[in-house]
């Protein structure tokens, strides 16, 4: 008999499927490899690398880089597989049987499986119609839960919204617990809550090199916060659990960031773009986006990404789940993808595909 871990069999699980697309914009991927100039950093770095021995020297010289930009000291930084361990990891470390994590809904999907995996109680708060975010009734939920951890997404996936900074502040100043604020395209946004990080020290701050940086095959992501929270959470993590290539490359891009500024204007004014193409479709919503991906609502979305499918073009497809029926999310692509995806949606829409 095999026996597994009490509840693993019910855990939901993350769709990772994939197919080799003509053009792939479902994952929220920055469609451009290294700059040419950070690739040749990299490769020379990597030259030097000794393979030998255990990579303390590239992280902590990576924390302190990262320090330096926000004014904090390298303790005040972890660095791990992604944002999205980190999340993992602060879910493991303020979950456990009982305890209850806030986050909005619609939002990051993994939120509810990283829960479930703490043995925790996921407390979903729901955006408003639109996908507008209440933060009002967050703190309320939040405090009437007595929850252990909350969190949000800003600006939102799968939304594209974003909250204020003045907002975040508010529900730093009126809840009890740890506040994790998840800025994986904060980089498209622009304005992050990390400036308020002295100011409250169970506000914690979540980023990642996946996106606006390209580095989403390195796995490389870092959380900002309290020295004495840090020290906790890193419990969670097992010794060594960042690889020498990617702490060299993550230092690298981080160093060189930027060369990332005209690719990051680029896909905002692409995104835009792209927004006001599709707003001139009849039967297309398009919701606002302060990320690297555009939201949109149609009468019928599984035929639409059909249709999708069949140019060879992946889009992420919501279908029916709940709140988000019928959506789609786009991620954005080179120029001349983009055309092709708006070219093929204009075609659906005509009785032409």
């Amino acid at each position: 008999m095999i026996n597994y871990r009490k509840g693993l069999t019910d855990r939901p699980e993350y769709d990772v499927v994939e197919r080799a697309w003509k053009i792939k914009v479902n994952a929220n991927e920055c469609n451009m490899n290294l700059p040419p100039l950070v690739e040749e950093r990299v490769m020379a770095r990597l030259s030097h690398i000794a393979f030998n021995r255990y990579p303390n020297e590239e992280e902590d010289l990576l924390k302190e880089n990262i320090a330096k930009c926000f004014a904090l000291n390298k303790k005040n930084v972890l660095i791990g597989g992604g944002s999205s361990e980190i999340i993992e990891k602060l879910f493991y470390a303020f979950g456990g049987e009982g305890k209850k994590i806030v986050y909005p809904t619609p939002s990051f999907s993994m939120y509810r499986i990283y829960a479930y995996a703490a043995e925790a109680v996921g407390v979903p708060a729901p955006l408003n119609e639109e996908y507008t975010f209440d933060a009002d009734k967050f703190i309320e939920t939040v405090n009437g839960e007595k929850a252990n951890l909350a969190v949000l997404c800003n600006p939102n996936n799968p939304t594209g919204g974003a909250v204020d900074i003045d907002i975040i502040e508010k529900i730093a100043q009126n809840i009890d617990c740890p506040f994790l604020v998840d800025e994986a395209y904060m980089e498209f946004y622009g304005k992050s809550a990390a400036t308020l990080l002295k100011k409250y020290p169970k506000l914690l701050i979540a980023r990642t090199f996946s996106k606006a940086y390209g580095l989403a095959a390195a796995r490389v992501g870092y959380l900002l916060g309290d020295e004495k929270i840090i020290s906790e959470v890193k419990k969670a993590y097992m010794p060594y659990s960042m690889n020498v290539l990617s702490l060299v490359t993550a230092d690298v891009v981080y160093q060189m960031k930027s060369e990332y500024e005209p690719r990051i204007a680029m896909m905002i004014a692409e995104r835009k773009r792209i927004a006001a193409e599709l707003a001139k479709i009849g039967g297309v919503k398009v919701y606002p986006s302060e990320t690297n991906f555009l939201l949109i609502r149609v009468g019928e979305g599984d035929a639409l990404n059909d249709a999708l499918v069949r140019h060879n073009i992946g889009v992420r497809s919501f279908g029916n789940a709940k709140n988000l029926e019928n959506c789609l999310r786009i991620s954005v692509g080179l120029r001349e993808e983009n055309d092709e995806v708006l070219n093929t949606i204009k075609l659906f829409f005509e009785g032409r595909d």
